[in-house]
Parts: C-alpha cells; structure tokens; sequence
C-alpha cells in the first residue's frame, strides 16, 4: 500500500484538529443527523422519479437473480417463500454495501468541510451510515408488501428485527470508521473493498439455503460470518420459522458468542483507528 506522509519542521508540533466525537453529544448526533438527513433529501433532489431509483437497484438485482437461481440452477427447490428470502437477503447486503462502500471516500469527499470547519470527524462516517439506513427504511417497506403478495404469515417473531438491525447497524458503523479512516492515507481500500463487497455476498446464505451446503464443517463456518448470523436468523424469524435459526445452523447458541465477539471487537476497532486518525485527518487529506 503506498503512504502519504506530511513534512513536519523540526522542533514544531503539527497543528491538532477535533476529535472523533468532540466534547458535545448533543451536539454530535445533532451534527450526525443533520449531515444525513441532507444527503439522502440531496441524493433524490431534482429527480422526477425520486425513490423508485432507489428501489430499483435491489429489485432487478433480485428479478436476474431469481430468473437464473430458480429456473436454471434451482438453488431455492424445497425452500419455503424463497423469493421472499431472496429480496430480504439482498436488501440487507445493499444496506451492508452501500453503508461500508459509501464511507471508503467518505472524509475526502468532504474535504473542504474538514479543512474549514471544526466539528467531530466521527460525524461523517456515522452519517454516511445513518443516510443508508433511511434508504434501508424505504426499502423495508417494499419488502413488507412483497410479503403480502407471497403470503408470508405476520408473527410475534417478526419483533427480532429490531436487534438484527441494531447488530447489522452496528457492523457496518464499525467497519465504516475502519475503511473511512484508513483510506484517507491508502488509496488502495477502494480496489480492496470493491474485492471484498461480492465475496460477503457470495459468502452469505443468500442465493442458497444454509442447510444446502453439504459439509456441516463449511456450515459453520459460515455461520462466523456476523452478516450470515443477521441473514438466516431474518430468514427463520420472519419468513420461515420451520428454516434452521442462527443457532441451529452455527451448531449451537454458545458458538454465536463467536460472531457477535467479531461484531464488538470491529467496532471498537473502528473507534480505535478512527479516534487515533482524528485529529491528524485535516493534514493528511
């Protein structure tokens, strides 16, 4: 990876920026909702269409996947509602994309904001996050009437949607801060993330169901996946209470332990490397 390193004179120290947070948090989540809320009023701004370009993507994603993956390749025979988990799956992974694809620039695109302004860095990359989940209510509300139309059952299980989302929140926050920070001296985290984007989808009970996989060994390793863990457990909560939950398909409760251990530890990594680039960002843009 190539670095940028910036000449400081012997004996002066270099001029310290913000913080990551700052010392308000008022007035850092009112910052953070404020950025986000502007993004995604601009990202549909001047369009005739507005929200439906937003909904298209994952829609004709998932119209050519389930033409190829059910009439051709039949990954969904003997799955119950499968172009239901099919959307859902993509749904979750566009949210998990964009979030994560969006803050690898994030801070550089935001350049002359930081140069000019003094405001806690952590804002841009939480923001970025905050704009996709809004995007991911909209897109939730097309899913809930393409359940309808599959006839998917309404349950009290349906209530664990809301940790499932705060953990899916919570990965993608934490690798955000990492690629947000780190791309600010290495340019190659774009081309390493746009590598690594198909790889969770693919690595993911999406396209398939987890219990078509014919080793168990292979199963559970997939099941370390955090983004996997949110996907099936979406899946048996919500569409397919006869599926294999979380548990079932990772071998055990216990071993969730492992997944959700990666969750906290990304992101207080996240906010380690975030916190440390901070004050220097300014500089090294």
């Amino acid at each position: 990876m190539s670095t940028r390193y910036v000449a400081v004179p012997v004996g002066v120290k270099p001029i310290r920026g913000p913080s990551a947070l700052g010392g308000d948090l008022r007035r850092f989540w009112t910052l953070t909702w404020t950025l986000a809320l502007l993004e995604f009023r601009l990202k549909f701004f001047g369009s005739v269409l507005g929200y439906l370009w937003q909904l298209m993507r994952p829609l004709l994603l998932f119209g050519v996947l389930y033409v190829v993956f059910s009439e051709f390749v039949d990954l969904g025979a003997g799955v119950e509602h499968y172009p239901a988990v099919l959307l859902m799956g993509i749904v979750i992974h566009t949210f998990w994309a964009e979030a994560t694809g969006s803050a690898v620039p994030s801070v550089l695109n935001r350049e002359n904001l930081v140069r000019k302004i003094q405001f806690p860095r952590m804002v841009i990359p939480l923001s970025v996050v905050m704009t996709t989940f809004l995007n991911f209510c909209l897109n939730f509300v097309a899913v809930l009437v393409f359940f309808v139309i599959q006839g998917v059952e309404v349950r009290w299980s349906w209530l664990q949607l809301l940790p499932l989302v705060a953990l899916l929140c919570a990965l993608s926050t934490g690798v955000a801060m990492i690629v947000s920070a780190l791309y600010v001296r290495y340019r190659d985290v774009e081309p390493i993330w746009d590598v690594a984007l198909p790889v969770s989808f693919y690595g993911t009970p999406i396209l398939y169901p987890i219990e078509s996989v014919p080793s168990e060994s292979v199963q559970r390793l997939l099941m370390c996946n955090p983004l996997a863990v949110i996907v099936q457990q979406v899946r048996h909560a919500l569409i397919d209470p006869t599926a294999p939950s979380a548990a079932e398909a990772i071998g055990g409760a216990a071993r969730l332990l492992l997944p959700l251990a990666l969750v906290l530890v990304i992101c207080a990594l996240g906010y380690w490397t975030f916190n440390r680039s901070a004050p220097r960002i300014a500089e090294e843009l």
